[in-house]
């Protein structure tokens, strides 16, 4: 027994085919040709821990300038980023000093009197614990040295 198909439903079947093959090769296509470096180990996320206040996304963007943002990767006890390489150790401290200089948005208020910034080796990620407290809380001035 024969199903009767009209042509202009095959056509549009055939259509639909071509489609979803040609996405699906697009997709293999760009990610066998993406940059992969075997050697280092890029930097996946950053998790904040201990925050109250202070917004994630303000903590998340002064670590980042530290170097610790995507396309940023691990290699060996350096850091490789797009504009420069400096050492993990440097990096770190970086991020934690930075990590104290957020502040609250709207303001000028810097409760962030501590940070510890742990970088795992094997995944990439990167964790930022903070402690706040609004009694040693600094006032950002322009003309400060801080």
């Amino acid at each position: 027994m024969f199903l009767k198909v009209r042509r202009d439903t095959l056509i549009i079947l055939l259509l639909a085919f071509m489609l979803i093959f040609s996405g699906r090769l697009i997709n293999y296509v760009s990610f066998a040709s993406s940059y992969h470096d075997a050697d280092g180990i890029p930097i996946t996320g950053i998790m904040i821990k201990g925050n109250d206040i202070v917004s994630v996304d303000v903590i998340k963007q002064n670590v980042a300038s530290a170097g610790f943002r995507v396309g940023s990767y691990i290699k060996g006890s350096m850091l490789i980023t797009s504009k420069r390489s400096l050492p993990l150790d440097d990096a770190i401290h970086n991020a934690e000093l930075y990590a104290t200089m957020s502040t609250i948005q709207g303001t000028k208020l810097q409760p962030i009197v501590a940070a510890n910034v742990k970088v795992d080796n094997q995944t990439g990620i990167v964790v930022v614990n903070v402690v706040e407290d609004f009694a040693g809380a600094i006032r950002y001035d322009e003309n400060s040295t801080h």
